[in-house]
Formats: C-alpha cells, sequence, structure tokens
C-alpha cells in the first residue's frame, strides 16, 4: 500500500523558471561586435556567423513558458550598428497551474545610425496557458527598427482544436520617449471561439503584427501590400513608420506570407534558423 502525503502550501509549490539575457553591440572597424553580455538562468544566447552586423538567438532551455515563469530580456543596438535577435525555435505558452501566470519582458533600445530586427519565431500558445507579454523599443532620431511577433492559437496538427486560457500581448514603439506605435491585445477564456468570431478572426488560428520604422519605410508599403493576403492588411502611421497585421487559418499559411514579407523587408538577410 503507497502512502500519500498531503499537499500544504510548501509542497503543492512548484519550481519556476527564470531567464535574463541583456545585450549590447558597438561598432568596431566597420563590423559589429558584441559590448557587454549578461546571461542568467533558463535564458541565454549564441551568435552565429551573419552576412550582416550580427545575430542574436535567444535560447529558453526550460523548453517553454509556463505560469510563475519570469524571462526578461533587453537588447542595445549601439549607434551605427545592426542587430537581429531572434529565437533558435517557436516559443511555447505551456499549460499554467489556477492563478499563476508567465511573464515575458523585452526591452529594446536603438540607438543613432543603428538598425535592430526583433524577429523572434511563432509563440505556440497552448490549451490552459495563462501568459503575459511585454515588449518597448525606443528609437533615437535616426535609428531603424523592424518589430516582428509572430502567434499560433494551438497545434492543429496534433488535434488541437479548441484553446482555453489567457494571453495578453503589448508593444509600444517609442522616437526619443515620443509613440509611435502602441499595439496591444488580449484573449482569455474560450480563445478559439473568440478567434473564430467573423469580427475577430473569422476562424483563424495564427496571426502576427510587424512594424517597421525606417526613412524607405514609404517605398515599402506597395510591394508589402501586394504581398498580403485578403486577411492581411498595412498602411503608414507617419512617413517612416509602417505597421502590418494579418491572420491565417494555421502557421503554415501564415509562415507562407510572411517569410516572402521579411525577405522584402530585410533584403534577403532573414537568419537562417526561420528556414530549418
Amino acid at each position: 500500500m503507497t502512502a500519500h502525503l498531503p499537499l500544504t502550501a510548501a509542497t503543492a509549490a512548484q519550481p519556476r523558471a527564470i531567464g535574463s539575457v541583456r545585450l549590447s553591440t558597438k561598432p568596431v572597424q566597420g563590423r559589429t561586435v558584441i559590448d557587454g553580455l549578461y546571461q542568467q538562468g533558463a535564458a541565454k544566447a549564441v551568435f552565429p556567423r551573419a552576412a550582416r552586423g550580427m545575430t542574436a538567438v535567444l535560447l529558453n532551455t526550460s523548453g517553454g513558458v509556463t505560469g510563475g515563469d519570469r524571462f526578461d530580456y533587453a537588447a542595445t543596438a549601439g549607434a551605427g550598428t545592426h542587430l537581429t535577435v531572434t529565437t533558435q525555435a517557436c516559443e511555447r505558452a505551456y499549460r499554467a497551474q489556477p492563478g499563476e501566470v508567465g511573464r515575458v519582458e523585452t526591452r529594446l533600445t536603438v540607438q543613432d545610425g543603428a538598425t535592430l530586427w526583433w524577429l523572434p519565431q511563432e509563440t505556440l500558445i497552448f490549451d490552459g496557458c495563462a501568459m503575459t507579454r511585454r515588449l518597448s523599443c525606443d528609437l533615437a532620431p535616426t535609428a531603424r527598427a523592424l518589430i516582428v511577433e509572430p502567434m499560433c492559437l494551438g497545434r492543429i496538427a496534433m488535434g488541437e482544436d479548441a484553446v482555453r486560457g489567457q494571453f495578453s500581448d503589448r508593444i509600444e514603439i517609442t522616437r526619443n520617449g515620443v509613440p509611435l506605435v502602441l499595439d496591444a491585445w488580449s484573449l482569455s477564456g474560450d480563445m478559439t471561439a473568440d478567434m473564430a468570431r467573423v469580427a475577430i478572426g473569422r476562424g483563424a488560428t495564427s496571426m502576427v503584427s510587424l512594424t517597421y520604422v525606417a526613412p524607405d519605410a514609404e517605398a515599402h508599403l506597395g510591394p508589402v501590400r501586394d504581398l498580403l493576403p485578403e486577411t492581411g492588411g498595412a498602411s503608414l502611421l507617419t512617413h517612416d513608420t509602417l505597421v502590418m497585421r494579418t491572420v491565417a487559418p494555421s502557421g503554415y499559411h501564415l509562415r507562407k506570407t510572411l517569410l516572402p514579407i521579411l525577405d522584402h523587408l530585410t533584403g534577403g538577410h532573414l537568419p537562417i534558423c526561420w528556414r530549418l
């Protein structure tokens, strides 16, 4: 006969993942190199060879984010440098214990004459997840940025056609502290049913928000619109700020739309991990 120990407040608590990466770059003889790097806990960064500037690939060694996890990322592209930040694979928002929320916060800074591409792969939202994500990016007057956040609801190939939980996302982009873009959304409860509503997603399970800030933003508006399906749209907020959002029936269909757009905006320098 097996004895079962009663759960108490002390024994019920489960270990949670904590991770932090702080990265900055500087120019040395026309090259982008690391100026500062700090890594802690379940968050790591690796630096594969890049054809343009420097590429940092973020890794979550815990395998995903569940309730109670905390991840903190900060990247600064130093003056005159080019920094791309991406992820090794899709992030996973796992089922959470009641009352616990996973939190991911990202702070980006782009100094004068610098370019920063924030290109994480999709976040996969699992049934029962509870996650809050926040991203802020502040640009100097002559800085450029490409900010992408794709999301997939459930794993269609695994038969997950009903996903419940809560997920909130907020992206704030400023130039010298003056707001350029504020993009916030949240879903809670039966997220699949909400996305099935005509006014929200009309049955879509995947979506992406994209912001491109650069002097040539207006020139890219037409080509980006030509690459979008009927379920997407792109607009100029100012002469140098292009925003885009699209929804898709699956992650596969989202990538079919998104990869050509990213190839166009990056001049064919999309990180190789996106293609594996």
